[in-house]
């Protein structure tokens, strides 16, 4: 195995064109629609998972909040598909780059801050001032409240970021190790690849965590400024 470790971390291109953005586009063609007044299995079940979903994520937040409902649940069916998709031989996953996931937290951070500022400039300027709050630490916690703040977007992105690559890259490493032993020693190489399976399966589980979670932070950042 002489490919690079982080191979599937690289942007591919297509004659030399960057086509990142044709994948990142290609999860939405695979989320069927339905055209008739009676839908099949697959279509209500997927209907019912969106409904579970949105409303779970819906249900602390006021009309203002509910607003968002449509952006929240694109958000969770684009990184859940994405996520899957790049657990396929030879795919590349959007996920994995540090700069996409910024570009998906930075505007959702910053469009429910400025919503909370407002909206109830008062509550939003709060949370820099805990309530009790000594008088000599009050310029110290308003530094930490205001930093804490602002690294929101960056830990939302470099969570996803760095869970998705490390399960790529066991995932690569595990597999390296059964294509290697499968000329040495075969009941190692069943073992390895037992667990490359089960490994293959947690992955499935953290990609759809992984969505679920970011769309919560989101959702929960918006719940704490309407």
């Amino acid at each position: 195995m002489n490919e690079n470790l982080f191979a599937s971390s690289i942007a591919p291109t297509i004659l030399g064109l960057p086509a990142a953005v044709l994948i990142i586009l290609f999860p939405p063609l695979l989320i069927p629609t339905s055209k008739y007044l009676i839908n099949n299995r697959l279509i209500t079940t997927q209907q019912w998972l969106i409904k579970l979903t949105s409303k779970q994520m819906m249900t602390m937040h006021n009309t203002k909040g509910r607003t968002w409902s449509l952006m929240l649940v694109s958000l969770i069916i684009f990184i859940a598909t994405t996520n899957l998709l790049g657990l396929l031989p030879h795919s590349f996953t959007p996920t994995t780059q540090l700069s996409m996931n910024l570009a998906m937290a930075i505007p959702l951070w910053a469009g429910a801050v400025i919503m909370g500022f407002r909206s109830k400039i008062k509550n939003a300027l709060a949370h820099f001032l805990p309530q009790g709050t000594p008088t000599p630490l009050i310029p110290m916690l308003v530094i930490i409240e205001t930093i804490s703040l602002l690294i929101q977007p960056m830990a939302l992105a470099v969570r996803l970021t760095a869970n998705i690559t490390a399960g790529h890259l066991l995932m690569h490493l595990i597999g390296s190790a059964t294509l290697a032993m499968s000329t040495i020693n075969l009941p190692s190489t069943l073992i390895i690849f037992t667990i490359l399976i089960l490994l293959t399966i947690l992955e499935i589980a953290v990609a759809l965590i992984q969505a679920y979670v970011f769309t919560l932070l989101v959702s929960l950042y918006l719940h704490d400024n309407t």
